[in-house]
């Protein structure tokens, strides 16, 4: 199945035409979207997509991002939420030392709340990281020595060290648009060498990271094919191939997810 992993459908960039773009996934053979939560004040409206959609589901979490307007989230906060059928994950969570929107400190306390609600409902924890390769590395193994938890580094755009010591504990990766632009060379050399295929899922991060050959308009899940095709290029595998390899590691990694 094609599976768009992680999906931003819910904010103002498709207010003029949400109904549209879930028709043009549909007519694009889009099988099943994630949509996800980067705001605790957004959750309602994430989960309002995923209620009367069949293989539409929901995540609740609190991007890094945003950690410093929820700083005293708990973990029983997010508990409560995920316990609803359509939601399959917890995060988007994790560390951008990039943009910093939110201190440091404040974005590993958020973090390590999320690996706590993921420990517990035994969800899979969607992990966001940008230039902060070596202190998620440490987190996850200090963490992952603690009890194990299941986890996804979305978007996955860092170094071969972090996807190295990731994969050993287990982690997924997703690959979305980045993959197709010139300049992402040491992406692809990641996903060829570093990442275990039966582990790699796909996704857009759609308003987000156009591929070509649609970069510079908005994204949305049926531009998901050309990720699907820039990834069996990258493996050497057929498109049929990465299709099923990476449906399958979806249901794989989110088993509170059903097919309908």
């Amino acid at each position: 199945m094609l599976i768009d992993s992680h999906a931003n459908l819910h904010g103002d960039a498709y207010d003029e035409d949400r109904e549209a773009v879930f028709e043009r996934a549909r007519e694009a053979g889009i099988e099943g979207i994630l949509a996800i939560c980067c705001r605790l004040d957004e959750f309602d409206d994430v989960l309002a997509l995923a209620e009367p959609r069949e293989n539409v589901w929901a995540s609740v979490g609190v991007h890094p991002h945003h950690a410093k307007e929820w700083p005293d989230i708990t973990a029983e906060e997010l508990i409560r939420r995920a316990d609803h059928p359509k939601v399959v994950a917890i995060g988007e969570t994790g560390l951008d030392q990039y943009y910093n929107h939110s201190p440091e400190a404040v974005q590993i306390k958020s973090f390590l709340t999320h690996v706590e609600a993921a420990r517990e409902t035994g969800l899979p924890l969607v992990i966001h990281c940008r230039d902060a390769d070596e202190r998620m590395a440490e987190i996850l193994e200090a963490e992952m020595g603690k009890g194990a938890f299941k986890a996804l580094l979305h978007s996955y755009t860092g170094g071969p060290d972090l996807a190295r010591r990731a994969s050993a504990l287990g982690a997924f990766f997703s690959v979305n648009g980045i993959a197709t632009f010139n300049s992402a060379k040491d992406v692809r050399d990641v996903i060829r060498d570093v990442m275990p295929g039966e582990r790699i899922l796909i996704e857009t991060d759609c308003p987000y990271l156009t591929p070509v050959p649609h970069r510079g308009k908005r994204n949305e899940p049926s531009f998901l094919p050309f990720v699907a095709e820039k990834l069996a290029d990258i493996r050497g595998w057929t498109r049929e191939e990465a299709v099923e390899k990476s449906g399958a590691a979806f249901f794989k990694l989110f088993d509170k997810a059903k097919a309908a």
